[in-house]
């Protein structure tokens, strides 16, 4: 990681609460980064992109309401199997009147490699955008494993697909 990305990093952290929020934040980041993911300033947030595929894997800011709060996005989209928390947020955004249909299951985007069932989120026979990120609210330490898991499960996929490495 560069200093300037470090800089990044530690004016982000800077911002939140020493003792509950940092430490989460400083954990996902410093996991990303290990797999190859380099954060950048993009508006007012964070993103994290991987070199070898360009893909967005996540990103973290402070939300621009009366809130302020820390906020925690990620793309699992090629993970099956998630918590209850993460299927709800799944189903709220699916749920929506005007969701936005994925264009792939009906062949109309090519955006993403891989077969389109591969890679969208799906509630109820209902499929949204898999290059989607979702934020995932009050991140807790008990989160911290599966959250882990689906960075690492969408990373391979990702790379598999996309880069065209072999895993």
């Amino acid at each position: 990681m560069t200093s300037k990305q470090e800089e990044l990093l530690n004016s982000f952290f800077a911002q939140l609460d020493p003792v509950f929020e940092a430490p989460l934040y400083q954990e996902l980041a410093a996991y990303l980064s290990e797999l190859g993911y380099s954060p950048k300033k993009q508006r007012s947030y964070l993103v994290f992109k991987h070199e070898l595929h360009g893909k967005q894997m996540a990103k973290m800011g402070i939300k621009n309401n009366k809130s302020h709060m820390p906020y925690f996005a990620l793309r699992f989209s090629a993970c099956k199997e998630y918590s209850q928390k993460l299927a709800d947020i799944v189903s709220t955004a699916v749920s929506k009147p005007h969701y936005p249909q994925a264009g792939c299951i009906q062949g109309d985007c090519d955006y993403c490699s891989g077969e389109a069932s591969s890679h969208v989120y799906s509630h109820g026979g209902k499929y949204l955008c898999g290059a989607r990120q979702f934020d995932i609210p009050d991140i807790t330490l008990e989160d911290m494993m599966e959250l882990k898991q689906l960075i690492k499960e969408e990373h391979e996929y990702l790379l598999r697909h996309e880069a065209g490495v072999i895993i």
